[in-house]
């Protein structure tokens, strides 16, 4: 029983110096994520790695239908409904199911998004695939840098001969 303790002890420590270190590399690559809320170091590192790098994502929807959020047309008859996407980066929808749990049990403002959504009709369920989506839009348009800014850069490197 005491080695068991112990062993849960250590394990204990380890995560935390591994989530110390994380944390650091996430300051370094994209600080901006760490100030969003519901975003911690585990969540901002799984967007980061499932993000790699700017450009690879040619819009927010791509990027939205990469991480599994976005909404699939599940209509029928005078029904006209949405569905969850359930294929994309399992990893990534998760760390945003994550952020969305967090926001609308703290943010007031995600409070009154889901509100508004189960005015018009929603589910629970499909209010919070809605906030999803929006959560993927705010990444994406803090992670991709505005297509000036890329082409200004694109500018800056020395011509091919």
């Amino acid at each position: 029983m005491r080695s068991t303790a112990q062993r849960i002890q250590a394990l204990q420590t380890e995560a935390k110096d591994l989530e110390g270190e994380i944390l650091g590399l996430v300051r370094q690559l994209a600080p901006e994520l760490l100030d969003l809320l519901g975003v911690g170091p585990i969540t901002a590192a799984q967007v980061l790695v499932s993000w790699s790098h700017p450009g690879r994502f040619r819009s927010e929807a791509a990027f939205a239908s990469f991480a599994g959020v976005a909404p699939i047309p599940a209509s029928s008859g005078l029904t006209n409904r949405h569905r969850l996407n359930r294929s994309g980066d399992r990893q990534l929808n998760r760390a945003l199911h994550t952020i969305t749990l967090i926001r609308m049990r703290l943010d007031p403002a995600t409070k009154a998004y889901i509100a508004r959504r189960a005015a018009e009709g929603k589910t629970s369920r499909d209010a919070q695939r809605c906030l999803k989506r929006a959560v993927c839009r705010q990444l994406f348009k803090l992670l991709e840098p505005t297509r000036q800014s890329r082409a200004a850069s694109l500018e800056d490197l020395p011509q091919a001969a």
